[in-house]
């Protein structure tokens, strides 16, 4: 699924704009630093979908619920489709049972945008964990409108 996903060149690729991506990564830095509501250990933010790997604080259905409601709002707002769906209803999220399934969950995201022939290192996707500005709180602040 996530090799279609990465290679779709028709449907909403609406996180392939700067701005809903960044919004995007704005909402997962909310929701860690602002909301306590887990702990990000990797994320990308793709073309059409996001990869999440997380240790949830709170039942992970409000976790799906509020990132979804944030950057749906936002989103539709910036693109002018007010009242269209944004996301899928569908999420999948998966329970990882160990280290070394970690380490391979982590590895995958990470590298997810260089299989996908976005960019040539983790490092050079400015909306993923492996960005420099991951550590930065700048833009946390936009989440809460």
């Amino acid at each position: 699924m996530d090799r279609l996903l990465d290679n779709a060149r028709a449907g909403p690729l609406y996180l392939k704009q700067p701005a809903i991506a960044q919004l995007v990564f704005d909402a997962i830095a909310y929701g860690e630093r602002e909301l306590n509501r887990y702990q990000v250990h990797e994320f990308v933010v793709m073309a059409n979908h996001v990869h999440l790997l997380i240790t949830p604080l709170v039942p992970v259905p409000e976790i799906t619920r509020t990132l979804k409601g944030i950057t749906s709002r936002q989103a539709n707002r910036a693109l002018g489709l007010t009242g269209t769906p944004f996301w899928e209803v569908e999420t999948y999220d998966h329970l990882v049972r160990s280290a070394g399934e970690f380490e391979r969950i982590r590895h995958y995201i990470l590298q997810n945008p260089v299989r996908a022939g976005v960019v040539a290192a983790p490092e050079q996707l400015p909306w993923s964990s492996g960005s420099a500005t991951w550590t930065s709180r700048a833009g946390v602040d936009a989440c809460r409108t």
